[in-house]
């Protein structure tokens, strides 16, 4: 099984234009550095840090709290908070879009949507494109030209099936790459996915792509949309509950719309999710280097709002 599985990342890397780099080694050691502007900064090994967003009864998103309005447990058990800050980080965004032969009359849709998003970025952040159908294919490297950015997503066409898992595959090896930064230059990495189907054609598992989530800080958003084709209801079924559980993992969301004239403002809505999460920090108390899943929860004390962040990760190995 193993042997299987390196032969499908052989042939997952051997499929792109470049090299597929693995980012791999022990989590980074986070050095002293001053305080981030509204927050606070406490030394540490191994900081878990956490991008978290809160909402109100009404989904509003939550934007004033402070520290001290936190609580975070890991396997149940209270840690303490040594980093929190307000400001909203420089962003690292992998834009995946379904160009696959079902996507044809949404094409220009999409096109428009993605690159709404795209307007919205600032100038310290930076976005990649790819490109999914039968392969996958990097567009756009990271930037921060929003022509560059748009004129990748104007040049997608649609034609063959859908290589979802593969191209979220990649997309979380991209971003990866970035983890390892001191915590004052840490971008905010997030993938925003869209597609119309079910997988047919990945060299990769479902499996494996969760797996590789758990393993990073990236979050994921997905928007899905159905198909009214006769026939369609059972595959779409598997591909609603992959994007269901991806998201939840990782502390993002799903959006199913109605019709596609939803997209601009579900792509808006993510664009504003991104600028209002807190970054939240702790060193575990739990110092064994097992290689673990640890699950964590984090509770944010303002009555009937609601925290939500990625369910938990790994711990260092020993």
């Amino acid at each position: 099984m193993r042997s299987a599985r390196r032969g499908r990342l052989f042939l997952l890397a051997a499929s792109l234009a470049g090299p597929l780099v693995v980012a791999a080694g022990p989590r980074q050691a986070v050095p002293q550095v001053p305080p981030a502007q509204g927050g606070m900064f406490r030394s540490g090994i191994d900081l878990v840090a956490l991008n978290v967003t809160v909402t109100d009864p009404s989904n509003r998103f939550v934007t004033d709290l402070g520290a001290d309005d936190f609580t975070i447990f890991e396997n149940g058990v209270k840690q303490e908070i040594s980093y929190f800050s307000r400001t909203s980080l420089s962003l690292s965004v992998s834009i995946l879009l379904d160009s696959s032969a079902s996507m044809d009359e949404k094409m220009r849709t999409t096109q428009e949507a993605a690159s709404a998003f795209v307007r919205l970025l600032r100038p310290q952040d930076q976005a990649q494109v790819i490109d999914f159908d039968s392969r996958v294919t990097v567009l756009a490297p990271f930037t921060s030209s929003k022509a560059d950015l748009e004129k990748a997503i104007s040049s997608t066409v649609a034609g063959g099936s859908t290589s979802l898992y593969t191209a979220l595959y990649i997309a979380m090896r991209d971003l990866k790459k970035t983890e390892a930064r001191p915590i004052e230059d840490r971008r905010r990495q997030a993938i925003i996915v869209l597609t119309d189907g079910e997988d047919t054609s990945s060299l990769v598992s479902y499996e494996e792509v969760l797996e590789l989530a758990k393993r990073s800080e990236t979050v994921v958003y997905a928007i899905g949309i159905r198909s009214r084709e006769p026939g369609a209801a059972k595959g779409y079924g598997e591909a609603d509950f992959a994007l269901r559980q991806l998201t939840t993992q990782t502390g993002g969301r799903v959006f199913f719309p109605s019709g596609i004239d939803e997209l601009a403002s579900i792509y808006a809505l993510i664009s504003q999710e991104l600028s209002s999460q807190y970054l939240v920090g702790y060193t575990s108390s739990n110092q064994k280097r097992d290689g673990a899943w640890r699950r964590i929860i984090v509770r944010a004390s303002r009555p009937g709002s609601t925290a939500r962040t990625r369910m938990g990760y790994y711990a260092p190995g020993a």
